[in-house]
């Protein structure tokens, strides 16, 4: 059936008896695409039936359905036209792993962060009430999401205008790692109490005493407190707030999402739908693991392994920072739902005591650090950069301006390739570059990433260490006698660059993965005659000056980094350039331009822009050639 929609119309065309068949299709269209492309598979095979039900229901895209974070959507994709866009899942040409409004009409809002969709849905409820319109929105979010105050901010402003809207509570137990904290504990809070304890034990004491009917109706009350717990007590906190709540409903049940929606679709009002699902729902591997099959690349179907098997930065990190904490007991790890993504599933392990997963609240789990640090802990919060915008305000006000040792681990920075603009992590260099108190480092490969990390524990003020996404690289590239004094292997001093090469027409200043491709495109021009410098920078923040002042006596400077240009390290060599009275050279910013960079591998990507071998390269030849004929004429 499935090659036959290519629109929701095409859809409501089915009986009602057919949508099962249907949703079987669409899981095997999921499992086979994410197998050959990557992409995230375990929380799409939980929502097909609710999605199916939506599209069969609603008549979006008047009608507006507004997907949370977006892990969600890939039914919605295929139901709105977008199959064949599914032979280029997340590659360059093909279809967006995430909503995106410039890709489908069907998209009503832009979701690549957790917990937006209410907030969002609740200012396109009440445009269409100042326009006059009667269409619906939909919210979908997963409950994951509801670990972020956003997601409340937006529950308590929709309970207060009252206005028409749904918000559909997926609720699947998991966010990307296991969900924590006192709202994934709302109902064993209750049912646990002593009050609440002793009525129960009692309560199945007198049952079981009674003669002959006893047992059973002990069993029969148990069923009974079941159900109590999972229809009334849910609901409480959301009917507090000023919705009406239905459920909760069996996500994968077909029937009965199609008749809770159709009865709550004429209802006025905020409305919750409480919907319970299963991750990775249809496929054993992804059922067992729903972590593993979070975000993930391509795999085999018939075993669920997948087709790469090198070490990766994040997991680099995580084994770095647990061989520190052997002997440092002061070191706490700290994770925003993402253990296993950023590689402290490791260090949980050997440290379970130790490490703290405050769920999607990233403002929360700054100012969570900044707390241990002001009693002397060592804390390090492990984030992915896209992420880390979201705690921007708590880095400046909570950490940076008392001077605390937090570090930032900042994993996925750079570009990141198939997750796209919203995943991106390329402004990190240009929004933290100037806080004051705070060191900015970015390592070429993975030793000086285990040497930047021992630095950061040794400092007493904040530091943050960016590193990309993609496998872990050794490049061998021992630190220069020249440029640093104590000579021992990737000891790193502050603000201290690493002359990678020498050379006397130009200079070459690059920061973390930038550096071993300026190496290769120093060789290739060095086969064409020309001699450049290569530096290895390390900091942002505090630059190296005397390093700054050796490649502005070549008169040529090119500054190469994975991040925006704008305010970046470019902008930064430059502004200390002009402020040491090195201006009157020939100088090139080389970065990402002032666009969104949309999906795509990492290594077309950088081709795209030139922060490939190959691109820089070629800016460095032209700068060479263009300003030694500009002297030729002067002269």
């Amino acid at each position: 059936m499935l090659e036959f929609i290519e629109g929701p119309e095409d859809l409501k065309g089915l009986e009602e008896k057919e949508l099962a068949p249907l949703c079987a299709e669409i899981r095997e269209f999921i499992i086979s695409h994410v197998s050959r492309n990557g992409g995230h598979l375990a929380s799409n095979l939980g929502v097909v039936e609710l999605t199916v039900a939506l599209h069969y229901v609603f008549n979006c895209p008047e009608d507006k359905f507004v997907w949370d974070v977006g892990h969600q959507s890939y039914t919605h994709k295929i139901l709105t036209g977008r199959q064949k866009g599914f032979l280029k899942l997340r590659k360059k040409g093909g279809t967006s792993g995430f909503p995106k409004p410039e890709e489908s009409p069907f998209d009503a809002f832009i979701a690549g962060h957790s917990s937006t969709s209410i907030s969002a849905a609740v200012g396109l409820a009440e445009a269409r009430e100042k326009l006059g319109a009667k269409h619906k929105v939909i919210a979908i979010i997963g409950d994951g999401s509801l670990t972020s105050g956003l997601a409340f901010e937006g529950l308590n402003q929709a309970g207060h205008l009252k206005k028409d809207l749904i918000v559909i509570l997926n609720d699947n137990e998991m966010s990307i790692s296991k969900n924590v904290g006192a709202l994934a504990a709302y109902l064993n809070r209750i049912l646990t109490g002593d009050l609440y304890i002793k009525f129960r034990n009692s309560t199945r004491e007198l049952l079981k005493g009674i003669p002959k009917f006893g047992p059973q109706m002990s069993k029969a009350a148990q069923k009974i407190e079941e159900a109590f717990k999972g229809i009334v007590l849910p609901g409480m906190l959301f009917e507090e707030l000023g919705f009406n709540y239905i459920g909760p409903i069996d996500g994968h049940d077909i029937d009965a999402v199609l008749a809770t929606l159709r009865g709550a679709a004429p209802l006025k009002g905020p409305v919750l739908i409480h919907v319970v699902t299963r991750k990775g729902k249809g496929y054993e591997p992804s059922e067992q693991n729903p972590c593993a099959f979070h975000g993930i690349g391509p795999f085999d179907v018939e075993s669920g392994k997948t087709l790469s098997g090198s070490i990766s930065y994040s997991e680099y990190f995580g084994k770095a920072l647990s061989a520190c904490a052997k002997t440092d007991p002061r070191i706490i790890a700290i994770t925003a739902a993402m253990k296993e993504g950023t590689g402290l599933n490791v260090f949980e392990k050997e440290f379970p005591d130790r490490i703290y997963d405050v769920g999607i609240a990233e403002p929360h789990a700054v100012v969570f650090a900044a707390g241990l640090a002001k009693a002397g802990f060592k804390p390090v919060v492990a984030i992915y950069s896209t992420f880390l915008q979201r705690g921007y305000d708590e880095i400046i006000h909570d950490v940076c301006l008392q001077k605390l040792p937090v570090i930032f681990a900042i994993d996925r920075a750079g570009v990141v390739g198939e997750d796209g603009p919203t995943h991106h992590g390329m402004f990190d260099l240009s929004f933290l570059r100037h806080i004051p108190n705070l060191t900015l480092m970015a390592p070429k490969d993975a030793p000086e990433l285990e040497a930047m990390l021992k630095f950061a524990l040794a400092s007493n003020g904040p530091v943050a260490i960016r590193y990309p996404r993609g496998k872990a690289l050794d490049s061998g590239l021992d630190v220069s006698a020249a440029e640093n004094k104590n000579k021992n292997k990737n000891t790193i001093q502050a603000g201290n660059a690493q002359l990678l090469k020498d050379g006397g027409e130009a200079a070459i200043l690059a920061i973390g993965n930038m550096a071993l491709e300026s190496m290769e495109a120093a060789k290739m021009l060095e086969q064409e005659g020309m001699n450049v410098a290569v530096y290895n920078m390390r900091f942002v923040k505090p630059l190296d000056e005397d390093s700054l002042r050796r490649a502005a006596a070549t008169g040529r400077v090119i500054t190469v980094e994975d991040n925006a240009v704008l305010g970046g390290f470019g902008s930064a060599v430059a502004e200390s350039l002009m402020r040491l009275g090195l201006g009157g050279i020939s100088f090139l910013s080389m970065g990402f331009p002032d666009v969104f960079v949309e999906h795509g591998s990492q290594a077309e990507l950088r081709a795209m822009f030139g922060l490939d071998r190959q691109g820089i390269f070629r800016a460095a030849k032209e700068l060479l050639e263009s300003s030694a004929l500009n002297r030729v004429r002067t002269a």
